[in-house]
């Protein structure tokens, strides 16, 4: 008797169904949303990448010396005596690599290994 009243009961029934229908709707609304995140993420890492190729990278000291124990026990150990830079361009400067996805092709029709070739006319 108790088995066949849980049976029938549909109390729940609805709630369930609305409960796995908002989840579900989360779920593709969050798989979205973070791939934009992911989208907006990578870049502004390609920005800060950017950024770190455009500095010098060739910035030098000329005169540069070092002494075991210069100045004393206290003292420091390396000098320079003036400094210079050439900024030359290197592989990785200015990079503007296209992180988004490549524009949809045409398909094409793909030819079955397995069916036989059609007979070529003569």
């Amino acid at each position: 008797m108790l088995l066949l009243t849980l049976f029938n009961d549909e109390t729940g029934f609805i709630v369930s169904a609305e409960l796995i229908l908002i989840a579900t709707l989360l779920v593709i609304g969050m798989i979205v949303g973070l791939s934009e995140v992911q989208h907006a993420v990578t870049q502004e890492l390609n920005d800060v990448g950017d950024a770190f190729g455009s500095l010098n990278q060739s910035y030098c000291y000329s005169g540069f010396s070092a002494r075991k124990r210069f100045g004393g026990y206290c003292g420091f150990k390396s000098i320079t005596t003036g400094s210079v830079f050439v900024d030359t361009q290197d592989e990785c400067d200015w990079n503007q690599c296209s992180i988004s996805c490549d524009p949809p092709t045409q398909e094409v029709i793909k030819q079955n290994h397995l069916s036989p070739t059609p007979a070529r006319a003569r």
